[in-house]
């Protein structure tokens, strides 16, 4: 009794598994390709294995196997901006220390917050510029995947298939 459950079990998650790999290429693509023509299924699966491979030619993109795009990663190496920041600050905090009678402890107060002024002024920078890398990749992989989906639509038009 056992046995019978277990291969009937199995039975099932096969067909589940088959139906789940017999999805077409068109719509694994967001796309909606009708038969204009007549085509029966296997035409129609024939016809989409083709159009896959000639836009794969055109565009030199694979929508199975995608082309991974690394966005430009920040310089985050110290640049010397802590240290302009700093001395900008303890030339001005020597001014109000030698007004306030103390001019080394005016400048060392003015380097500290200084650097600190630079230092945070450089991760903002570095993050933003971070951002707008990553953006900018995923700009590029968005594009590739878009001229891909218009190939295999040209093709499938010329093959007879009304595509949207």
């Amino acid at each position: 009794m056992k046995k019978v459950v277990l291969v009937l079990m199995l039975g099932v998650l096969g067909l589940g598994m088959q139906s789940a790999s017999a999805q077409s290429m068109s719509k694994s693509l967001g796309l909606h390709v009708f038969p204009s023509n007549d085509q029966d299924q296997a035409t129609q699966e024939a016809d989409e294995a083709e159009c896959y491979k000639w836009a794969i030619n055109q565009t030199g993109y694979d929508p199975i196997n995608p082309t991974v795009v690394q966005s430009e990663q920040v310089d985050t190496s110290a640049d010397g901006t802590a240290v302009k920041s700093s001395a900008r600050s303890a030339a001005g905090g020597a001014a109000v220390g030698a007004i306030a009678g103390d001019a080394g402890k005016g400048a060392a107060i003015g380097a500290t917050v200084g650097g600190a002024r630079g230092i945070r002024a450089k991760k903002g920078g570095d993050a933003q510029q971070q951002q707008a890398n990553d953006q900018a990749a995923a700009n590029v992989s968005a594009d590739l995947a878009a001229d891909y989906n218009k190939a295999f639509a040209v093709c499938m038009e010329g093959k007879g298939y009304s595509v949207k």
